[in-house]
């Protein structure tokens, strides 16, 4: 940042939007190209007397090297970036490489939750589906049991001489079930 003042220039004025003219018709050159100047040293509003953008950041500018935090009418997250990157900027070499490790330990911490959340929430759905499936085995089980309890008792029924009707009343087996028990 150069310490420029604009020659014949108002002290009132620390923002100068300029244009590139030809010196004998006055025409501008170009629309698109130009230079903007801002004269810091000429801003000298308070942090109360700050109204708009443009305010916030030509305060931000010259007082960047003496803020410790940031002010409280910065708070959007285009200044709190700005200011992160200003007091990064700020550090010596050294702490420059402790803050780099810590933040690397900080989101390695993080990649470690996020990995065992992830692990955690796959051990819960396979046991979920395992308690399903245990569910349906045991059932299925049972439902096996009844049906081999229903056709031992058939065999005792049919060795007594009951008739078939009988059987398949008493035990729920189909007659082509108990025709063909021995």
């Amino acid at each position: 940042m150069l310490n420029l003042h604009m020659p014949g220039g108002d002290h009132k004025t620390y923002f100068h939007d300029t244009c590139l003219c030809n010196r004998n018709s006055g025409q501008i050159f170009h629309e698109g190209f130009g230079f903007i100047y801002l004269e810091l040293i000429f801003f000298v509003k308070s942090e109360a007397e700050v109204e708009d953008e443009l305010d916030k950041i030509f305060f931000m500018l010259k007082n960047m090297c003496t803020l410790k935090t940031l002010p409280r009418i910065m708070k959007s997250a285009v200044f709190q970036r700005f200011f992160q990157l200003a007091s990064y900027a700020k550090l010596t070499k050294e702490e420059r490489t402790m803050y780099d490790i810590s933040l690397k330990c900080k989101w390695d911490a993080e990649a470690v939750r996020m990995y065992q959340k992830e692990q955690v929430e796959g051990l819960e759905k396979q046991l979920k589906e395992a308690k399903q499936a245990s569910k349906k085995a045991v059932a299925i089980a049972k439902a096996e049991g009844q049906h081999q309890k229903a056709i031992e008792t058939a065999v005792k029924l049919k060795s007594m001489g009951l008739s078939v009707d009988q059987i398949a009343e008493a035990t729920g087996l189909t007659i082509d079930e108990i025709e063909k028990l021995k």
